[in-house]
């Protein structure tokens, strides 16, 4: 595609010798200096500089662009326009670091020691375990950390561009610093340009800056500043054309360009481990800690007794193995698993396994505005008519979805009537579409189409012939179009004109009441000035409007307030967060006065904190930071850099922080944040990468429904962990016991298999599937620094130990009166250890609560497993085969009666201590109560 450029360079251009000397090439790259110094341009110097300027600089002709081979030979130099990725590990190389976990680590050293000592069922069991959980985890990490691949998904196909006198459409990954660039509306900018011609230009920076409604491009040089929102001529790669067109210079592609300090930020930042991999790598060594103890300790003892050394060197390192619970990690990891289904369902996708549980830990979340907290759209909000009508209108988006809602109105058609003439001019003096739902051009031109719709009004605008557009400045603040009645026989001139009340009431000379026109005095325009200045500090953006034969004989109608609405059900979501002791801060681009209105709006507290700006932080060092951004409630004006400086300071206060966004500029946070929490429909493929966890329907209700799945999600795994040390300890000290005493052992080696199984099997990973519990919700943030295995649990581990360990061996000794060891006595010790497992998962359902509180039956996944272990169970007792292969005998219903009255002991036990500490909880609640009345 190729359209023919006027030029008075063009004559015999493509003959001349490239600008670049091939031979220069080397030295220019080497070296650093000479023609790459002199000729590149960082983008805030370019914006300094006149435009002619840049353009000697770069050695460029504005109208016709670079010529002959120039393009690729400073393709050499520069490299294309994307960003390179560092080549990826290959598959078996991210396969194998799975196996760097400490649990897997120990585990692996089990199945090892299990093979030496020709414990081969041990060793199966294991190296099962192993493989499931290392290849769930390789394939969820497998399908994250593609953050920085991502990135060149926002550098646009194809853009146009000025080559040899010719205007082309090619691959912008081929572009060049020095490249002529052409801008319509709906291209994205392919590189950052600096801006030589702009005709009603203004892009969508949003997803970079932060702000919400699009820059307004000059092409002027500008004064020196380090913020990207003054860099008025400057288009910024990735960012949006809103409305106009225009023409820029290439000054810098790929890495060099100002979006290129966000990517080399992401290379920069780690993804900080969460709190529950630290939590399981101290489990890891706590368990390889307990089990070189248990070693330690039967030697030692074995060897006091005058045992051979190398038989108390067997013995030990067989009990160590069977100490070691190689469920944990299945249970862990399908639990996890579970949550991330879970959370599918209510509208979340979570990346990584880990993260669902790293979300009952937040205590901070910093939430991006701009698109995750308001809808990233202009909505008029609040109109005011000048004859004291005042409307409140509901609905969002650039749809008639809404109504308007008119207050202490007597007269309903005088105040209909008069909101429409208000809104006409609205609608006439306005360059924007709406396509459906799509908005083509000015998001404030679209809230006002999208209010006139919500008023019934279709078609106004082609009631009209404009003859004349007075284009909106930064420095006239207003707009006015000259029109003419396309239909009647008047063809009086009339104008339509809007922008900021004080600058169109200096053109009014009348106002309208009830349809009449009344002069307008001083005092009557101040009480106008005084109720934008209401509706202003409610964070809206105020729009005048005004009617007239003349621009200096204006007729004042009345204004409207702007906003970008929070979304729906954001204040009682960030309502239920604060009461259960999250925190939540608002980290803005906007200006102060803006995000402390929204912050007000959704109900965060603005009287009792302070408000922090970019500049501010700038000026601060890590410790003065440290000190305040605790009681800091918004931040505003801040960039990128300022927005990971802030997740960094929680991070060092030693605060688990969430990171919430939409844009290019959140994507550095949300990495280095413990959780990111992207938008997915309006968020960039940047931000949905680089985060942990992706929110469909952008809702931000959806956080409080996956912090419920990360606080059940630990419990039940602590749960879990409760339930096997208890079972293992007690196994552990049947067989230490026997041994060390000299005693027969109470259980043989199939025995001791099948007690394996239930440990680890259904019984045992049903507790990871348990429903969440409310009260677990309501709770506070998990403290990080507490460790799994807390003073509380290992109580309750030893008290159940304790008694099914009494119980068995009382059983045991019972049985065995004769001193003769027969199939009847292993079958009713091996029975009751089996039952006592299963009363024994029954109290682990949960900590605090009674089993009957929690529901009975509310976990059937659990009921099922029981039921079928128990069924097993009965099997190996009653049916002849099994009993040939577990060395078993059948027992009387008066035996099985017996058991199941002793093994309920542990649960009984249990349910009373639980009860105890219940009445004593709700003592000190009481009393700590009357002493603060």
């Amino acid at each position: 595609m190729k359209y023919s450029v006027n030029s008075k360079y063009e004559k015999n251009k493509k003959d001349t010798e490239p600008l670049i000397d091939e031979g220069s090439i080397g030295s220019q790259d080497s070296g650093g200096k000479g023609g790459e110094e002199t000729m590149w341009l960082s983008t805030g110097e370019a914006s300094w500089l006149g435009a002619e300027e840049v353009a000697a600089r770069l050695r460029v002709d504005l109208r016709s662009g670079l010529w002959g081979r120039e393009p690729e030979l400073r393709r050499q130099l520069t490299g294309p326009n994307e960003f390179s990725v560092k080549e990826d590990d290959p598959l078996w190389k991210k396969y194998v670091e799975q196996f760097r976990n400490p649990l897997i680590l120990l585990l692996l050293g089990s199945a090892f020691v299990s093979v030496c000592m020709k414990q081969f069922d041990d060793a199966v069991s294991i190296t099962v375990a192993i493989i499931i959980v290392v290849t769930v985890a390789f394939v969820q990490e497998y399908r994250s950390e593609k953050s920085l691949e991502e990135l060149t998904k926002l550098v646009p196909p194809q853009c146009h561009c000025v080559r040899g006198g010719q205007l082309e459409a090619f691959l912008a990954r081929d572009l060049v610093p020095g490249d002529i660039v052409h801008l319509n509306v709906g291209d994205r900018v392919p590189a950052d340009l600096r801006l030589f011609e702009a005709i009603d230009l203004a892009i969508d920076e949003s997803s970079f800056t932060g702000e919400t409604e699009p820059a307004v491009k000059i092409t002027a040089p500008i004064l020196k500043s380090n913020g990207h929102t003054s860099m008025k001529n400057i288009g910024f790669m990735g960012t949006l054309v809103r409305c106009g067109n225009g023409k820029g210079i290439v000054v810098n592609t790929g890495e060099k360009s100002e979006f290129g300090e966000v990517f080399k930020m992401m290379q920069a930042e780690e993804a900080p481990k969460t709190p529950l991999q630290k939590s399981m790598d101290t489990l890891g060594t706590q368990l390889s800690f307990y089990s070189f103890c248990i070693i330690g300790l039967i030697m030692a003892l074995g060897w006091l007794q005058g045992r051979p050394i190398l038989e108390m060197f067997n013995i030990g390192v067989s009990l160590a193995v069977a100490a070691i619970p190689e469920g944990l990690p299945i249970v862990v990891t399908v639990t996890l698993a579970l949550g991330v289904m879970r959370m599918a369902k209510r509208n979340a996708i979570v990346k990584k396994l880990p993260t669902v549980e790293t979300l009952g830990c937040v205590s901070v979340i910093c939430s991006d505005k701009t698109g995750t907290i308001t809808k990233n759209e202009m909505t008029v909000t609040v109109i005011v008519t000048s004859d004291g009508y005042l409307a409140e209108v509901s609905g969002a988006g650039y749809n008639d979805h809404g109504e308007i809602h008119i207050h202490k109105c007597d007269n309903l058609e005088a105040a209909r009537d008069s909101i429409y003439r208000l809104l006409e001019v609205g609608v006439v003096c306005n360059n924007a579409i709406i396509n459906g739902d799509t908005l083509l051009g000015q998001p404030t031109e679209g809230a006002l189409l999208a209010v006139a719709m919500k008023h019934g009004m279709y078609g106004i605008a082609d009631k009209y012939i404009r003859l004349q557009e007075y284009p909106f400045s930064s420095e006239q603040k207003m707009m006015a179009v000259k029109c003419i009645p396309k239909y009647g026989e008047s063809k009086e001139e009339v104008f339509f004109v809007k922008g900021a009340p004080e600058v169109i009431l200096q053109q009014c000379t009348k106002y309208s009441w009830n349809g009449q026109s009344h002069p307008l005095n001083t005092k009557k325009e101040q009480d106008f000035l005084a109720e934008g200045h209401e509706i202003g500090k409610k964070g809206l953006r105020v729009v005048g409007m005004a009617t007239g034969t003349s621009l200096q004989d204006l007729v004042f109608v009345g204004m409207t307030g702007i906003c970008d609405p929070p979304r729906p059900y954001v204040r009682e979501s960030i309502h239920t967060l604060l009461t259960t002791g999250v925190k939540v801060k608002l980290v803005t681009g906007d200006a102060q006065e803006t995000a402390v209105a929204i912050a007000q709006m959704i109900g965060l507290d603005t009287l009792h904190s302070q408000c922090l700006s970019g500049d501010q932080i700038d000026s601060m060092s890590e410790y003065q930071l440290d000190q305040v951004v605790n009681n800091v409630s918004v931040f505003y004006r801040v960039s990128p850099r300022h927005k990971l400086c802030i997740v960094k300071a929680f991070q060092r206060a030693g605060v688990i922080v969430a990171m919430t966004g939409d844009g290019v500029n959140d994507g550095v946070a949300l990495k280095k944040a413990d959780i990111g929490i992207a938008m997915g429909k309006n968020g960039t493929d940047v931000c949905k990468e680089a985060a942990d966890m992706i929110l469909v329907n952008d809702d931000f209700n959806t956080i409080i429904a996956a912090i419920e799945e990360g606080k059940g999600i630990y419990y039940n795994i602590r749960n879990f962990v409760r339930f096997q040390l208890s079972t293992s300890i007690a196994a552990l000290s049947l067989i230490a016991l026997a041994t060390l005493f000299g005693i027969p052992n109470p259980l043989n080696a199939m025995q001791i298999l099948w007690i394996n199984i239930i440990m680890d099997g259904p019984p045992a990973q049903s507790l990871g599937v348990e429903p969440v519990d409310k009260d677990v919700v309501k709770q506070g943030p998990r403290n990080v620094k507490q460790p799994m295995i807390t003073k509380h649990l290992i109580i309750n581990v030893l008290l159940s130990a304790t008694i099914i360990i009494l119980g068995t061996l009382w059983v045991f000794k019972r049985e065995m009166s004769d001193n003769y060891i027969s199939p009847r006595d292993t079958t009713m010790t091996f029975t009751c250890f089996v039952f006592f497992d299963m009363f024994n998962a029954l109290s682990c359902r949960s900590q605090t609560k009674s089993v009957f509180q929690i529901g009975l039956f509310k976990n059937k996944m659990f009921l099922v497993a029981v039921f079928f272990s128990v069924v097993g169970q009965l099997l190996v007792v009653f049916c002849k085969p099994l009993q040939n292969v577990f060395q078993t005998e059948a027992l009387t219903w008066q035996d099985l009666v017996f058991l199941v009255c002793l093994t309920s002991t542990v649960f009984i036990v249990s349910e009373v201590k639980k009860l105890i500490e219940r009445l004593l909880e709700s003592r000190r609640a009481t009393k700590t109560g009357m002493e603060f009345v």
